[in-house]
């Protein structure tokens, strides 16, 4: 065996060896004589049997890249020799340190070069270990490749699975130009088909290590392509936007969002507004002080557009969460959402409505008298007349129907006859959706029967709308808002007469029919029968209702034994009026 004192060969004659050389020459004979060293010296006796413990395990590990007849192709596990042999070489000359007792140069900066060299060679090892476990010293690369190709549509998983691991090796053992390289490949790969590849990637890759390129310290080259990377796998799929949170990467992208160049800030906000959709992961905001800086990129109008609508869209993410809901409303961002509304792109838009809607529904009355302090009841119903994109009208609607809530916004609201007025068109020609919540705001507001007789002309959408069962809710709000419009007589005899919507009332009211909630066309047929004139009951009665009524009055739905009674007598009443008539006719003079 060879002696601990044995000196390495001279660093010309390495400098000129072969990769096949210099593995050889470490393998057989640096680290048999650093193993003995490390048993033999007398000082810091702790860190050398340590270290004897991790140059047994590069030992190992050589020699299992050795067996791999691949290995002298691969450019990182050849540049991973050279830092090698410059390691052991400093750990020979420490060793040679220690086992002089007068300790040259001191304890104390020996014990520090020593505590760097073992370091340094743990680094040396997870490097080695990454390019054992990835199977890259198996693999034959293609001749001058920096990196491996990417594999094309009909790659196989094993394939995919080479690529990625190689990526991620590069990543971590390459020089700055490897790296960005590797990185760039990385986002070709996952750009080529988000929903499939992410979730590989975030498997097999090292996701936190590509978090920790987010640092401010790392190469801002890198940094930025990293954040590239990181956002296309939190909006790609459930599986790797989790993996994003789980490795830790909020509080980078809050950073970077926070002071990031253009590009990075608009890729953190991206990741950021998929990563806060998941309730599960939105109570996280406030533990890095996320919800300022989101109010912030709200705010400023130096920040790209797409920041603007993207935070917004993350402030409406987290607004659904008790604490950071009042967060939200301490940090400002009431009147920051508001000037959104007409000020934003229509993304921002959107996002800064539901926001508000989230705010004034759950937020309770002081949140909702704010939002219409600041002026964003006006903000909103200007939103509603000027957009014509069928969700932001939608969401408009939803944040109005929200604050409708608070008295002061009811007031201004009932007394809005163009506002009713854009209500019955948006009933009679809106999507489903948008129907339902122009019917909600129509329950919620007390409008005076000038009002209610403008808006005849959407009854029959709203009748229509009592045969739907989704959106769930629409049933109900087209009920009640169709009995509040048939307080008015004019609206009654209206509805009355428009025989395809007493058409489809009674056909609501078969017993048979489980399509409808009973008590919903019984309460509407109640109102309609409601009042002194007999024209609307006889009609009703004539179209059959009386016999749906008596069943769904003998099965005890409420309001059915009434309606019932309304219209079976005033067809009585009808019926003794005309036998009367009859009988005076005929009465001999």
């Amino acid at each position: 065996m060879t002696s601990p004192s044995t000196p390495p060969p001279p660093a010309a004659a390495a400098a000129v060896a072969t990769p096949a050389e210099t593995l050889d020459h470490i393998l057989h004979h640096l680290v048999p004589v650093l193993l003995v060293a490390a048993l033999s010296v007398k000082s810091f006796v702790g860190r050398w049997r340590l270290l004897h413990s991790k140059l047994s395990i590069l030992q190992s590990s050589l020699a299992d890249a050795a067996r791999s007849p691949h290995w002298p192709a691969n450019p990182l596990f050849i540049d991973l020799l050279q830092a090698l042999l410059s390691t052991l070489r400093s750990l020979h000359s420490l060793s040679t340190r220690c086992l002089d007792p007068s300790l040259p140069a001191g304890k104390l900066l020996l014990q520090s070069d020593l505590d760097i060299a073992a370091s340094t060679l743990s680094l040396h090892l997870h490097d080695l270990d990454l390019l054992l476990h990835s199977g890259l010293l198996h693999h034959l690369p293609s001749a001058g490749a920096i990196v491996l190709p990417l594999p094309g549509p009909s790659a196989t998983r094993a394939d995919l699975v080479l690529f990625a691991r190689d990526l991620f090796a590069r990543l971590q053992i390459g020089s700055i130009d490897l790296k960005n390289k590797a990185l760039d490949s990385l986002l070709q790969l996952l750009a080529s088909d988000p929903p499939k590849l992410a979730p590989l990637v975030a498997a097999e890759g090292d996701l936190p290590y590509l978090v920790r390129l987010l640092d401010p310290s790392a190469h801002s080259l890198i940094r930025d392509q990293a954040a590239a990377a990181v956002s296309l796998l939190a909006t790609a799929s459930d599986a790797s936007r989790r993996a994003v949170f789980e490795d830790g990467a909020l509080g980078p992208l809050f950073r970077l969002l926070d002071s990031g160049s253009l590009s990075v800030r608009e890729r953190a906000a991206a990741a950021i507004e998929a990563i806060t959709a998941d309730p599960a992961n939105a109570w996280a905001v406030s533990a890095y002080g996320g919800v300022p800086i989101l109010i912030t990129a709200c705010r400023s109008r130096s920040r790209s557009p797409a920041v603007q609508a993207l935070a917004a869209g993350s402030l409406k993410n987290i607004s659904s969460i008790d604490d950071l809901r009042t967060a939200i409303a301490e940090e400002g961002a009431v009147p920051v959402l508001i000037d959104l509304l007409l000020s934003g792109t229509l993304d921002a838009q959107k996002n800064a409505a539901l926001c508000l809607w989230s705010l004034a529904s759950t937020g309770g009355e002081e949140i909702r008298d704010s939002i219409v302090r600041e002026g964003g009841l006006q903000r909103l119903l200007q939103l509603l007349r000027e957009v014509s994109d069928s969700e932001a009208t939608e969401y408009a609607l939803r944040a109005i129907h929200a604050l409708s809530a608070s008295p002061a916004a009811a007031r201004a609201l009932s007394s809005s006859q163009g506002f009713f007025a854009h209500l019955t068109d948006l009933i009679r020609r809106g999507s489903a959706a948008t129907q339902e919540t122009a019917a909600a705001v129509v329950c919620n507001l007390s409008p005076g029967d000038d009002i209610k007789r403008s808006m005849a002309g959407c009854m029959a959408a709203l009748v229509k709308m009592l045969e739907s069962s989704k959106p769930t809710n629409a049933q109900e709000v087209a009920a009640r808002a169709l009995v509040s419009l048939l307080a008015v007589r004019s609206n009654r005899k209206e509805l009355s007469r428009d025989e395809k919507s007493v058409t489809r009332l009674v056909q609501m009211l078969d017993p048979r029919n489980d399509e409808v909630g009973r008590k919903f066309p019984v309460s509407v047929v109640l109102a309609l029968a409601s009042g002194r004139g007999g024209g609307c009951r006889r009609r009703i009665s004539e179209a059959g209702a009386c016999h749906h009524l008596q069943k769904l009055a003998d099965a005890e739905v409420a309001g059915a034994k009434k309606a019932l009674q309304k219209i079976a007598g005033s067809r009585l009443k009808s019926l003794l009026s005309m036998a009367w008539r009859e009988s005076t006719v005929l009465r001999p003079q």
